[in-house]
């Protein structure tokens, strides 16, 4: 595709930079709005929102180590490599480390961690979307062989040399896969977010529909990274059943208290 917005002698711009950085700036927006609509310290929230982007970065990094360890065990000198740099990582593991980092903030600003994070949900899910368009602008995170009319091939050597991308051969869109399904999510999220609602009952929804298409794009996507665990799922699926099912213990424990509220009034 367009692995590199500009490219001249003195200054290359890669579409993939270029694209995180305006789903970050689009994300922090949406969360400061919500922010606001919700009665939250905006500049709380917004320090929080970089705070949990530095943390996701580390993260997402760490997570990519992780789950590839034989390979860097055999080639430690790759992770201080150029194509290491420019690796986005493994979601997931920015996901983690951004949690951690906000409950650690949000206790020392004194946020309300639930109605926090329901402010946070729609903004990642919108951030995560316009993100995905960045790996299939440079061909990272691609699909396995596919012989449907919407497979896409990439021929620019480009983006074969940064990410490994294979040429010439159709393949599963799995980044436009995760990315039209994060905007659908975002869209129910966000509605959500802005009608009257229980705390905690929009980011535990993200966590079910996200995880939930998570875990079937990563049938048809090719695997760079190990498996951590081994098995016949891969370390994104079984982090994606744990956060459906805490998700769902959550709604299901939000609609039993609600069915056994009127019985003690």
């Amino acid at each position: 595709m367009f692995p590199e917005l500009i490219h001249t002698t003195w200054l290359t711009i890669p579409t993939y930079g270029v694209l995180v950085a305006a789903a970050f700036l689009t994300a922090l927006w949406i969360a400061g709005k919500l922010a606001k609509e919700q009665g939250l310290n905006t500049d709380a929230v917004t320090n929080l929102g970089i705070y949990c982007a530095l943390s996701a970065l580390a993260g997402a990094k760490l997570m990519m180590f992780l789950v590839d360890i034989p390979y860097y065990r055999e080639h430690p000198g790759d992770i201080f490599s150029l194509g290491t740099l420019r690796a986005g990582g493994v979601f997931y593991g920015g996901l983690i480390a951004a949690l951690g980092v906000s409950f650690w903030y949000m206790r020392k600003t004194k946020l309300p961690a639930l109605k926090t994070a329901d402010v946070f949900a729609p903004a990642i899910a919108l951030g995560h979307g316009i993100g995905r368009i960045g790996c299939f602008m440079a061909g990272c995170c691609w699909g396995i062989e596919c012989d449907r009319p919407w497979a896409v091939t990439f021929t620019n050597p480009v983006a074969n040399d940064l990410v490994g991308v294979p040429l010439n051969r159709p393949l599963h869109p799995t980044q436009l896969y995760e990315s039209i399904s994060e905007f659908v999510i975002f869209a129910v999220l966000y509605r959500m977010a802005r009608q009257r609602h229980t705390e905690g009952t929009v980011i535990a929804t993200y966590l079910i529909l996200y995880s939930a298409v998570r875990f079937i794009v990563e049938f048809y996507r090719y695997h760079e990274q190990g498996n951590l665990w081994g098995g016949p799922l891969d370390t994104s699926q079984w982090i994606s059943l744990a956060l459906f099912l805490l998700g769902t213990f959550y709604l299901l424990r939000v609609r039993r208290s609600a069915s056994v509220q009127p019985a003690q009034s």
